[in-house]
């Protein structure tokens, strides 16, 4: 990269890196809820997120922000070696919480802009409209944790193989170009999952729907489909419409007329 400005080889770094984020977080998300879950009782394997392939960007954001606020500590120390645990503790909370901030600014826009939740933290404990809540907070921070002390130089690493094999930008590029693709297409069919939960007024489960499919296509052919989880036989609307109360809450709850006496 050294025939790159600053802001060049910072870009591709960042776009790199959330390549990496973001299909790493897929796969780990997709070991999650077929062996751990307990939203997926009957152990199929269910393809995370509203892509249809294996990126989660989620993920891919997350890893460029620990990335970056991993390098926090050693800001204004001219000796690498004096960093205090005071500095590292308070990165690590700093990354927890901007996490967890992440988190439920994405849940957030699936919810109000797309009327679907991608995931439900519901019944947990002290939870904000099912977006975050304090158990996972206290995950992202452990998980933060453990990229400082374990990962981040792993990462490091990478990163400097790719500045070392920039003629990989092809494939980072051909990624991005595969993600555009995949992206219309899923946009479409949340489209189609919006009008509906507009007009039902509920927020739709993607999840759940997502397993409703997979139960009715299992029955029909034996199999169901991983990829393109959403073209059952018979319509996505019919299996919507039939799985409402699984799939759908309302979105606010309803208020009761009050009726004065004359």
């Amino acid at each position: 990269m050294d025939n790159l400005s600053t802001f060049e080889a910072g870009f591709l770094i960042i776009t790199f890196l959330f390549m990496v984020g973001s299909m790493f977080g897929w796969t780990l998300e997709l070991f999650f809820r077929r062996f751990i879950s307990t939203k997926n009782p009957s152990r199929k394997w269910i393809n995370p997120g509203f892509l249809v392939g294996p990126c989660l960007p989620l993920y891919g954001f997350g890893l460029v922000v620990l990335f970056i606020m991993s390098l926090l500590p050693y800001v204004g120390q001219s000796d690498m070696d004096r960093i205090t645990t005071s500095r590292i503790v308070w990165a690590i909370i700093a990354m927890g919480v901007l996490m967890t901030v992440l988190e439920y600014i994405a849940g957030l826009i699936f919810i109000k802009g797309m009327k679907i939740k991608l995931w439900d933290y519901s019944d947990e404990w002290g939870n904000i409209q099912g977006i975050i809540c304090p158990k996972f907070s206290i995950i992202w921070t452990v998980l933060a944790a453990v990229y400082y002390f374990f990962v981040q130089p792993y990462v490091i690493i990478l990163v400097k193989w790719f500045a070392d094999n920039i003629a990989f930008s092809f494939v980072v590029g051909f990624f991005y170009g595969i993600l555009v693709i995949d992206f219309s297409y899923s946009l479409n069919i949340v489209g189609k999952v919006r009008a509906f939960a507009v007009e039902n007024d509920v927020v739709v489960k993607y999840e759940t729907l997502k397993q409703e499919i997979r139960q009715e296509t299992d029955m029909i052919k034996k199999r169901g489909r991983f990829i393109l989880a959403f073209n059952p036989e018979r319509g996505l609307r019919s299996v919507m419409e039939e799985s409402l109360e699984k799939i759908g809450f309302d979105k606010v709850p309803r208020k009761k007329s009050s009726g004065h006496k004359a």
